[in-house]
């Protein structure tokens, strides 16, 4: 099973450069955000929409998991064609035996699903650094994306966050194995979850 720790700080610098000049504002807990602007009705009634049955009381998936945010799955979505699929919570260390096969040249997204417990989650972000496999300088990453996910509510249902469309490489010199570098981390630079995984870019989807 996957650490149910709550998580460390992350000192990486995939996170640092999001944004160096970014300044997260302070955190603050549902009951702190019920009662700022208190007086105002319309402004009480959609911060109660917008937290759910949160407003009610700690919302907790998991007691068991000290995490805010659990990260369930990562999918990869191509249109007219089933989500290929990751499970993230059982042994990392394994995602890499799972190669994905993509055709160059698709457009496609990347989904992340995930659970938000007890309190909000402030800026999550997704970072992703990708190396091309079996040449001398897959040290560097041939791309390199990082996505704002957003401020999520804890819910007892699954949350997700899906990428914009992205086109893959094509061509002969693009065809080959990659390895990627996934990060679920937030403005305070907590880590979610890190993993790696890989893909495959052939000619066709049965090459």
């Amino acid at each position: 099973m996957a650490d149910t720790k709550a998580p460390e700080i992350l000192e990486s610098p995939d996170v640092e450069e999001v944004d160096s000049n970014y300044k997260p504002p302070p955190e603050k807990t549902i009951e702190e955000i019920l009662a700022a602007d208190k007086e105002d009705e319309s402004l009480r009634k959609y911060k109660e929409a917008l937290l759910g049955d949160a407003k009610a009381g700690a919302v907790i998936f998991d007691p068991n998991d000290e995490r805010k945010v659990i990260v369930k799955k990562l999918a990869l979505c191509v249109p007219d064609r089933p989500d290929m699929e990751l499970d993230l919570t059982g042994d990392l260390s394994q995602l890499k035996k799972q190669v994905f096969t993509i055709k160059e040249g698709v457009s496609y997204r990347i989904r992340i699903d995930f659970i938000v417990q007890r309190e909000i989650v402030h800026g999550l972000k997704y970072v992703q650094k990708t190396y091309r496999m079996g040449v001398p300088v897959s040290t560097i990453p041939v791309d390199k994306m990082t996505h704002m996910v957003g401020s999520y509510p804890p819910k007892l249902e699954m949350q997700s966050y899906t990428t914009p469309a992205e086109d893959a490489p094509s061509g002969m010199m693009a065809r080959g194995s990659y390895s990627v570098q996934s990060l679920f981390t937030d403005d305070d630079k907590h880590e979610h979850l890190k993993w790696e995984w890989a893909f495959e870019i052939k000619k066709d989807w049965k090459e």
